[in-house]
């Protein structure tokens, strides 16, 4: 068996030339050094994953603040205990995510461990979830860095707002159809300025009520007092409750690390271990320390502005030095940062909303296109998806962060839930073979009931708000996976009845040999070895009878993201196409024919089969090439997307060089049965065929007829 790697496509047009411009280049797969090259340090992995929830706290210590304030009494006293519970909380989920990265490696997060822990129907709903949050993250993010950026400009500017963040959706979207690397590294600069400058808010805002402190701790103290007499302590912990729970979005981040683990440098578990702590101090310190801010300086909502922004102008406005307004400076760049850091926080999901979907459509959950890698490497399908989405959803909602943060907070706190679940599962049933058993299962304890009773709260207090909408969304794409499953599944079960015929092939003797190049040859582009194949090789031995004297097989193994993860697994993905196109050959020359096969691995089936077909034609230039499709009688949308056009998109190739090719439909939804199809859908053929005239006049055969 011979490699050959060719891309060939129409290059060099305009279209081509501003492709490229955009996106840059395509990388070399076949570099031993591109894991290396497009992976992240934990630095870096902390810019592109943490900024989601660094972000977090321009929102999140806004909502819970807010809740205190419309209780109808000022119930602001509570600020100090929620500074504590928030530092609380980001550090147990953390440290509860630090378990998984440790058990799951390879990444993927929430649906991977409800998947593995708790069974595929509890991955889907995790996985469903998880999606929706990664659109929630892209819109949320990008509608409160338009409140920042439009917090600094008159209210009658506001109208601009929309077109601002519809337009960096768009920016997002070619970053990341770049590469995850590329669209990371230049918002380093902005990263590091919002650290500093909110660094200099937090500290400078503490540092300057130092002296008011005894004042403060009498309120906070006859606060308690008054709450107690009044709401009693049941009616205390409820507002406190309400006020936590409300602050869910600060935490919605924190999974983004365990999520994204495949992007991360070697060793990956130190990498991500080492970033999820950077990413849990950053936010414990910036969110609490923003809600004491709050409380300290007296803050309340402006219309039209931020708290933030509210916060930082009473915090810098009358600096000056030297006759220079260096106060207005500060309150500039802190808001831009911000406003900036938010927009670079949907970069988030856009890094890991793709993986998840690649995830699961390699689970059979997703159409399986979504496991594609472009030519720089990114899960290209996904990303667009999730950007025309998120754009949706914002201009669907005006860009409301308050309604877009209880949909957010909802789906997070749902996968919180079934990963937290899944874990404390795990270590019960490791317990007695672990000595830490114990400790463990009381991490991720803690970290279940606190997501639990976060959900719970932020679904019962805000279920006629829009809590309703996204369990009607997220339970729509579950079932919508449940459909994709089930198709894949049925199509499984239809193509695995031809392998029962197999064994009727184990007695031919024939002699065939080496293909000669004067020969009528017949080129079959062929999946994984097994019964549609097989069937395909005697369609054209029965439909072409002493025709063709040469048999070529073509099979394409596709990189994709189940695939690629390491020098490893592509070399092994190469010598298992080896080993089924060997099989095909061996069947071929016993069957009489003179075979020889031809392999290529690459990131696009259309491009790499094309490729090696044009070789052959050079080769051998009395050919005719093969391949098929799967079809039904009464086909829908939800197939158009479930199956590609692999065999029709080759044959529209070879058709403009003139060459000949023929299609073999393979008719789905007679019969049932159980098996996989393998992951090329279209690659496998079967009769009858279509598209080419016979030279001899024969009947169409059957797909289960077995000469």
């Amino acid at each position: 068996m011979s490699s050959d790697r060719v891309v060939v496509g129409e290059r060099g047009t305009w279209f081509d030339r501003t492709r490229r411009f955009f996106l840059g280049r395509p990388r070399d797969f076949t570099d031993p050094g591109v894991f290396h090259k497009t992976s992240l340090i934990a630095f870096l992995a902390w810019v592109g994953l943490g900024s989601d929830g660094l972000s977090s706290s321009a929102y999140g210590p806004e909502e819970c603040f807010k809740a205190l304030l419309e209780r109808g009494s000022d119930s602001t006293y509570l600020a100090v205990l929620l500074v504590v519970a928030t530092a609380f909380t980001v550090f147990v989920i953390s440290y509860a995510y630090s378990r998984v990265i440790e058990h799951f490696p390879t990444g993927g997060g929430g649906y991977v461990v409800a998947s593995k822990l708790l069974g595929p129907k509890a991955g889907v709903v995790s996985g469903a979830a998880l999606l929706v949050d990664y659109i929630l993250t892209i819109t949320v993010s990008i509608a409160a860095g338009g409140d920042a950026v439009f917090n600094m400009l008159p209210i009658a500017l506001h109208g601009w707002k929309m077109p601002l963040e519809l337009a960096v959706i768009g920016v997002l979207v070619i970053l990341n159809l770049r590469g995850v690397k590329e669209s990371v590294t230049p918002l380093v600069p902005v990263f590091l300025l919002f650290a500093a400058t909110h660094l200099v808010l937090i500290l400078g805002s503490i540092s300057t009520h130092l002296t008011e402190a005894p004042a403060i701790v009498r309120h906070v103290s006859s606060g308690f007092r008054l709450g107690l007499r009044d709401l009693g302590s049941w009616g205390v912990l409820l507002v406190f409750m309400a006020a936590y729970a409300r602050g869910a979005g600060t935490y919605t981040g924190i999974e983004a690390v365990s999520n994204g683990l495949q992007i991360m440098r070697e060793p990956r578990v130190a990498t991500g271990k080492r970033t999820m702590v950077y990413m849990a101090a950053s936010l414990a310190f910036t969110a609490g320390g923003i809600l004491l801010c709050y409380l300290l300086a007296g803050v309340h909502p402006v219309e039209g502005r931020t708290m933030n922004g509210v916060l930082v102008e009473r915090f810098a406005y009358g600096w000056h030095l030297g006759g220079l307004p260096i106060g207005r400076v500060f309150i500039v760049l802190t808001i831009v940062s911000e406003a900036v850091l938010l927009f670079v926080a949907g970069q988030t999901g856009f890094i890991d909303g793709p993986r998840v979907m690649a995830n699961m459509a390699v689970d059979s959950w997703l159409p399986h296109r979504f496991a594609s890698l472009s030519d720089r490497l990114t899960t290209s399908d996904g990303v667009l998806l999730l950007g025309v989405a998120a754009a949706a959803l914002l201009y669907a909602t005006g860009g409301r962060v308050d309604a877009l943060v209880v949909l957010y907070a909802i789906n997070v706190f749902v996968t919180f839930s079934l990963s937290q679940l899944g874990m404390c599962r795990f270590w019960i049933r490791k317990r007695g073979a672990d000595a830490a058993w114990v400790r463990r299962l009381a991490v991720h304890g803690v970290g279940l009931i606190l997501c639990l009773g976060i959900l719970a709260f932020t679904v019962i207090q805000k279920f006629t708000e829009g809590a309703w909408l996204t369990l009607v969304i997220t339970g729509a794409l579950v079932l919508l996976c449940l459909a994709t499953k089930r198709h894949y599944a049925n199509v499984s079960a239809e193509l695995s009845l031809l392998d029962a015929d197999l064994a009727n092939l184990s007695s031919l003797d024939g002699r065939g040999g080496t293909p000669r190049p004067t020969d009528m040859t017949a080129v079959l582009l062929v999946g994984s070895y097994g019964g549609l194949g097989v069937h395909s090789i005697l369609s054209i031995q029965r439909t072409y009878p002493n025709y063709f004297k040469n048999l070529i097989f073509v099979s394409v193994a596709v990189l994709d993201s189940g695939s690629f993860k390491g020098e490893e697994e592509v070399g092994a993905l190469r010598s298992n196409v080896g080993r089924t196109l060997d099989k095909y050959v061996d069947l071929a020359r016993r069957l009489g024919w003179n075979s020889d096969s031809r392999a290529a691995v690459g990131l696009d089936a259309v491009d790499e089969a094309a490729g090696v077909c044009l070789k052959l034609a050079q080769e051998f230039p009395r050919v005719v090439f093969f391949a098929g499709k799967l079809i039904w009688k009464r086909e829908t949308w939800l197939q158009r997307i479930l199956h590609n056009e692999t065999a029709y998109q080759v044959q529209r190739r070879l058709h403009w060089k003139g060459l000949a090719m023929s299609v073999l439909p393979v008719r789905v939804g007679d019969h049932r049965g159980t098996g996989s199809p393998g992951r090329n859908d279209d690659l496998p053929m079967g009769p009858p065929v279509s598209g080419t005239p016979t030279p001899a006049a024969s009947a169409v055969p059957r797909l289960t007829a077995v000469s």
